[in-house]
């Protein structure tokens, strides 16, 4: 190799043609995906936790799917809050084929068709405890009974337009179920992206407040979603989903666990996503509010640093200002 003065690695950044010349990676808006909120209540609801961010009404979701479509976006996740008075237990409301979730894919479908749809498969938004699966008497959640309803909650989203269903739950076992249930009812082109190292974090409190389960929830969720000091896990986790089925993965957090999405791609070389998740959203706007960061060069550094680690696209509430940013 080459030695100083013969190689100068700053002959290549001395101007700006010659930095986008040599960038190794690129980031564009087709490598987001724009979580959405959904309600029942007015066209549109701020979260305080989440500035910047609200749930919208049919009529509004609808609007935020065209503007996806405008900025170049390819595709939205919708995440519902759903009424009070239909939750329960058993979560029952997820399989309602005329739910919020399946009335906003529909919208969502007759509004911008070109945009594609990632729906939540897991019961939290639905049940009165919630947590994401059934439980017993003793407050665990049962596997085997929750990848049942599981599969009944991915079919009805399917039936009413979903691209991609993404489970979320963490229970064992329940790809490679949704995956037959999907070839069994004729829906063999709807992706599955799995969930498949979410972490039991401290990162998901303003998500909560944005779908109501704050205060709800009973317990922890310790016992389902992975320990924040696991990464060999994660690797078992990944493995299990792709021979069930899944046409790619996703690791959540987003930046705590940048180590896990290299592991992924490098093991693996399958697609691989990361939700940058309520709490790193909140912490930038927290940052940008009181002067100790810039909110546009600050959105970009993270969501490249996750393209470096391999991700081939990011899901973040900052989509719509990123895709502004890049395309101007």
């Amino acid at each position: 190799m080459s030695h100083y003065p013969a190689l100068r690695l700053r002959r290549t950044r001395a101007s700006a043609w010659s930095r986008r010349l040599h960038a190794e990676n690129v980031l564009t808006p087709a490598d987001l995906i724009w979580p959405l909120f959904v309600t029942e209540g007015a066209d549109e609801e701020p979260i305080a936790s989440l500035p910047g961010v609200s749930r919208w009404s049919l009529a509004k979701v609808a609007e935020r799917a065209k503007e996806a479509a405008a900025l170049g976006i390819p595709c939205i996740a919708l995440f519902p809050n759903t009424p009070p008075h239909l939750r329960s237990d058993d979560g029952a409301e997820a399989f309602n084929p005329d739910n919020l979730m399946c009335r906003a894919i529909r919208a969502i479908k007759d509004a911008a068709p070109e945009v594609g749809v990632l729906t939540d498969v897991a019961l939290d938004p639905y049940t009165s405890h919630g947590h994401d699966g059934l439980v017993d008497g003793a407050g665990y959640v049962l596997n085997d009974e929750t990848a049942e309803v599981l599969v009944r909650q991915a079919l009805v989203q399917a039936e009413a337009g979903a691209d991609i269903v993404a489970p979320s739950d963490m229970m064992d076992g329940r790809v490679g179920l949704i995956r037959e249930g999907l070839e069994s009812a004729g829906h063999r082109n709807v992706q599955i992206m799995a969930y498949a190292a979410k972490y039991a974090s401290g990162f998901y409190g303003p998500f909560r407040d944005a779908v109501s389960t704050r205060g709800l929830l009973k317990g922890d969720k310790k016992t389902y979603q992975m320990d924040p000091a696991n990464a060999e896990e994660a690797i078992r986790e990944v493995a299990l989903d792709l021979v069930e089925g899944a046409d790619s993965v996703m690791v959540k957090p987003g930046l705590p666990y940048l180590d896990i999405i290299v592991r992924v791609k490098s093991e693996f070389g399958v697609p691989v996503f990361a939700y940058q998740v309520s709490g790193e959203y909140a912490m930038i706007e927290a940052a940008v509010a009181v002067g100790a960061a810039e909110r546009e060069a600050v959105v970009l550094e993270t969501l490249m640093a996750f393209k470096r680690a391999g991700c081939s696209g990011v899901l973040t509430y900052h989509a719509p200002l990123a895709a502004r940013l890049l395309g101007a």
